[in-house]
C-alpha cells in the first residue's frame, strides 16, 4: 500500500498473526492507514520479530530518521495481538511491549465481545475468529456466515439474533494442496488459481480443477446444508488469502472482506479499553 502522510497521527497497532501469513494493520480513529503481510515463521525469536514491525513502521512516510525519534514515536502507539500459533504468542507479545513499552491487548478469554456465545467451550474459539465474527457483526449485521478461506476454511454462523451459534473447520486450500503433493508420488505440486476448463487434460490442470472447483463445490454445499438446519438464508462474507478467487466462482452471492480480521481487532481494542 501507499505510505501514509502523517505517522504521528496513528495510535493503533493491530497484529495478527495466522498460520500461514502475519498482517500488520495501522489504524489512526477507526481509518487503516496502511497494511503489510508476512510469511509466519514456526519459529521466530523476539529480536527477529523486532526487526519485521521496525520494517514495517520504516515504509510509512515521514517516520522518525533517528533510532531515538523513533522509539518516542512507537511509545506512543497501543496495540493489539490475535495468534493463530500459540508456539509464537509470547514472543510477538514481548517484541509489541518491547517496541511500544506497554504490553499489547491480547485476544483471547475475558475479552468483552458483544457477542452471546453458543458454544460448548468458547476458550476453544480462535483469536481470529473471534475478531472476524466482531468484524462481520458491526459491519453487516445478522444472521450471516462468515467464510474465512486460508489455511483452513473456517465457517461461522451468527443466527438470527446475532448469536454466534457454531461453526465448521475444515482443511483450507493450501492444506489440501500439500497433502496431495505428500501422498501421491506420481503428482506435481501445483500452484493454485481459478482452473481454464472444468475437466482438466492434464495432471496439472486436473489437480488444480479438481482442488479448486472442489473447494467451490464444497462451500456452495455447505452454505445449502447450514441454511437448512438454521431453517432461514443467510447474508454471506468472504474473508482470508482465497476468498477474491473463490468469490466469482460461487453459487450463492457473498460480500468479500479482506481486512475483516484487523477491523475486528480495533473494535476489540475500543470496546475493551474504554
Amino acid at each position: 500500500m501507499s505510505k501514509i502522510e502523517s505517522p504521528k497521527a496513528t495510535e493503533l497497532l493491530a497484529v495478527d498473526i495466522g498460520n500461514k501469513t502475519t498482517s500488520f494493520g495501522l489504524f489512526s480513529g477507526d481509518e487503516l492507514l496502511n497494511i503489510w503481510t508476512v510469511s509466519t515463521q514456526s519459529y521466530t525469536t523476539t529480536d527477529e520479530a523486532m526487526l519485521v514491525m521496525l520494517g514495517f513502521f520504516n515504509r510509512l512516510a515521514n517516520c522518525p530518521e533517528s533510532f531515538a525519534d523513533t522509539k518516542t514515536w512507537l511509545a506512543s502507539i497501543d496495540s493489539i495481538v490475535s495468534c493463530a500459533v500459540p508456539g509464537i504468542a509470547q514472543t510477538w507479545i514481548t517484541a509489541l511491549q518491547t517496541i511500544t513499552t506497554r504490553r499489547p491487548l491480547v485476544v483471547g478469554p475475558g475479552l468483552k465481545t458483544g457477542i452471546q456465545m453458543k458454544y460448548d467451550n468458547p476458550a476453544e474459539v480462535g483469536p481470529d475468529r473471534i475478531a472476524d465474527l466482531v468484524a462481520a457483526k458491526h459491519a453487516y449485521g445478522f444472521p450471516l456466515i462468515i467464510i474465512d478461506c486460508g489455511m483452513t476454511v473456517n465457517c461461522a454462523v451468527l443466527d438470527n439474533e446475532g448469536a454466534f451459534v457454531g461453526g465448521l473447520i475444515a482443511p483450507g486450500i493450501t492444506l489440501s494442496t500439500q497433502a496431495l503433493f505428500q501422498a501421491a508420488a506420481r503428482l506435481p505440486m501445483v500452484s493454485i488459481s481459478q482452473p481454464k476448463t472444468l475437466i482438466g487434460k492434464n495432471n496439472i490442470e486436473s489437480m488444480r480443477s479438481g482442488i479448486v472447483m472442489g473447494e467451490v463445490a464444497r462451500i456452495d454445499g455447505l452454505i445449502k446444508m447450514i441454511w437448512q438446519e438454521l431453517g432461514y438464508e443467510t447474508k454471506i462474507v468472504l474473508a482470508g488469502e482465497d476468498a477474491k478467487m473463490l468469490e466469482p466462482m460461487l453459487e450463492h452471492e457473498s460480500q468479500i472482506d479482506e481486512q475483516l480480521t484487523l477491523r475486528g481487532l480495533k473494535l476489540l481494542y475500543t470496546n475493551n479499553r474504554k
